[in-house]
């Protein structure tokens, strides 16, 4: 056997004694302390290295053996083999983990789709003239290449080889680049679609489409608070992050553009509309010039399809009132207050009540049928003559006026005419150019993100359909730019089979490990201890709030999700906390298992592909700034939950 494993069993022997020394005597001695052993025998196991998803298995299983033993020694080994089933199948039938391998998978094909690399040139060249540009542009394209893929070791990896050699070049203080890159591949554990909420909603049983639509502001705000950290540097520390030189910030414009004549007016559009009233130009032909200008018209045209989509939406007509009116209304009694009559129509002749029973008039040409012996014969009711139809039934004969535009409407026409003005008079052949390669990066990435997360955030479909409309959008793109081939298709595949794999032991071990934890009494011993202490819900979040960033130092973000939220979710109704608010906390408290010393693993996955004279400890320097921004963000999103609460609250109310 390895010395390592000796090692480990060695510690775990050396804890289990310690804990029997300081746990109660024998005779107080309960299963619930042994299920805190179980706890913190889990724990240290998976420091040592153990894996976490076996570790739990294990654990589990021999702990629950101990339990139905204790209460029925023959049947311990029946019912420790049923939980083993019971809880592995009631993992593998959980719908809500089936969008987990379709969006691994849909970002291992944008991963190699070669996406990243042209993301982050054309935001670079776009935010040229931004101080810090560079660290910038590598915070947002993490941040947009995290919605897109969810991998957090990719993008961190991926940006190592592009942004940190073209930082450090550039001038760059190697703590700020580093803490750039592994903040913003962390940013990928919170916005959407996050693999981590879709693992945390299946454990507190919280809707994901909710979760998603709360998360989107936070990762928003904190992808925010990092740009701002990183211009505040650049302008008051300019050694730093140093502005980037002419030469680097020049965009090499198409040989037509040379052709063309010159011009009073340098605006692109301008040029273009100029050389195609003008005699043919040798080298700028007419395909190109209009191929060019209509590239050119396409924000204005998105504008303003934009402004008449939202036209047509401000003035649509109020929908018309049906003609079934309420009952028990004046218009629908007869005349008789004491129940519902309905009115006679013109020309034909009215129903009279008959004490005591309903008696049918007579028809026209017919005999009246003789009156009940003993009873007086009612003389015939004259015609009625029917009163006026209720406004509310003759409604939707006439056609509702469109209503007018409010005045909002117009205040934004009046801005947004006024933006495009100053965009096109600045809009060179240069930006142009820019915009050309944003079109080709940014764009595409950016339409099947909004077309992914918009249908699930507004109801048109599930997580799981829209990951698969994600993954089949991530073959279209590797298409596009020419990357799909058999290999990339086997590569994406196997790694997305390792990750679920990964993902549905931890799953199952996290499963069998909390009924054990149960089982033993464990989870009631907590929830004493934590009500007797008469904590106030403030006090309760800020301790789970510590605790949870104290175990990101040790443990990932699956070992904490998995092992200690089903401790934390139970003691949630008593403080009236909302366990999708809880969750987007957590969510934004687990990065500090991505950018916290000794695991860190951002900072492991940097280290691989940086140079050799990026030590880990500058890594993990430039993070610590980082860290400090997550928990004043964690601060704003738990003083204003409206951060995290106002969209699900308007979406799903």
């Amino acid at each position: 056997m390895r010395k390592e494993i000796w090692f480990g069993l060695s510690i775990l022997v050396a804890i289990v004694i310690t804990m029997f020394v300081f746990l109660p005597a024998p005779a107080e001695m309960t299963s619930g302390h042994v299920g805190l052993l179980m706890l913190g025998l889990v724990v240290v196991a998976i420091m040592l290295g153990f894996p976490t998803a076996f570790t739990l298995m294990g654990m589990g299983v021999m702990f629950a053996w101990y339990a139905f033993h204790s209460r029925d020694p023959g049947q311990a080994v029946q019912m420790t083999l049923d939980l083993m089933v019971q809880r592995a199948y009631s993992v593998m039938a959980n719908d809500v983990l089936i969008s987990i391998p379709l969006f691994i998978f849909m970002g291992y094909l944008v991963e190699r789709a070669n996406l990243i690399e042209r993301l982050f040139k054309s935001l670079h060249i776009a935010m040229a003239r931004v101080p810090g540009s560079l660290a910038v542009a590598t915070i947002i394209t993490c941040a947009i290449f995290a919605t897109a893929t969810g991998i957090v070791g990719a993008v961190v990896t991926l940006m190592g080889l592009l942004a940190l050699p073209a930082m450090l070049k550039a001038g760059y203080s190697t703590q700020l680049s580093a803490g750039a890159i592994t903040a913003g591949g962390c940013l990928g554990i919170l916005i959407p679609p996050s693999v981590l909420l879709i693992v945390y909603g299946a454990t507190a049983g919280v809707s994901v489409v909710k979760l998603y639509a709360g998360a989107l502001f936070p990762g928003i705000m904190l992808a925010g608070m990092y740009v701002i950290y990183v211009l505040l540097v650049a302008k008051f520390k300019p050694s730093a992050a140093p502005p980037l030189s002419a030469e680097e910030r020049r965009v090499e414009l198409p040989t037509f553009v040379h052709a063309l004549p010159a011009s009073s007016s340098t605006t692109a559009v301008a040029r273009l509309a100029r050389a195609l009233t003008a005699p043919r130009i040798a080298g700028a032909p007419n395909r190109t010039l209009l191929s060019q200008l209509f590239i050119a018209l396409l924000p204005a045209l998105a504008f303003a399809v934009v402004m008449g989509i939202g036209y047509r939406a401000v003035t649509a007509p109020a929908p018309a009132p049906t003609e079934m009116v309420e009952m028990g209304t004046e218009a629908t009694l007869g005349g008789d207050q004491g129940g519902l009559a309905e009115p006679p129509a013109e020309g034909q002749l009215a129903e009279p009540p008959v004490e005591g029973q309903l008696a049918e008039p007579p028809v026209e040409g017919q005999l009246a049928e003789p009156p009940v012996e003993g009873q007086p014969a009612e003389p015939p009711a004259p015609a009625a003559t029917a009163p006026p139809a209720p406004a509310a039934a003759t409604a939707t004969t006439t056609a509702q006026p469109a209503t007018a535009a409010p005045t909002s409407y117009w205040i934004t026409l009046g801005i947004g005419l006024a933006a495009m003005a100053v965009f096109y008079l600045f809009f060179t052949f240069a930006r142009l150019e820019i915009f050309k390669m944003l079109m080709g990066s940014l764009f595409p990435l950016a339409f099947m993100i909004l077309a992914v997360l918009g249908s699930i955030v507004f109801g048109l479909a599930t997580p799981t359909e829209a990951a698969a409309m994600g993954a089949l959008g991530g073959i279209i793109l590797a298409i596009a730019y020419r990357r799909f081939n058999y290999g990339m298709l086997k590569e994406s595949a196997h790694l997305t089979a390792k990750t679920t794999a990964m993902v549905c032991w931890l799953f199952v071990g996290s499963s069998i490990f909390s009924a054990a934890f149960a089982l033993l009494g464990g989870q009631e011993l907590i929830n004493g201890w934590v009500l007797g202490m008469d904590l106030t819900p403030v006090q309760f979040m800020i301790l789970a709030q510590v605790i949870i960033f104290l175990l990101g130092w040790p443990l990932e973000w699956t070992e904490i999700i998995v092992i200690f939220m089903p401790i934390f979710v139970p003691l949630l109704p008593h403080f009236n906390i909302d366990p999708l608010f809880f969750g987007l906390l957590v969510a934004m408290n687990l990065q500090t298992a991505f950018l916290s010393p000794p695991v860190a693993m951002s900072a492991f996955y940097l280290k691989g592909v940086a140079p050799p004279h990026v030590t880990l400890n500058q890594i993990f320097l430039g993070m610590l700034p980082f860290m400090a921004i997550q928990v004043v963000g964690i601060v704003l999103l738990y003083m204003f939950p409206a951060i995290g609460l106002w969209l699900p609250e308007v979406l799903y109310k």
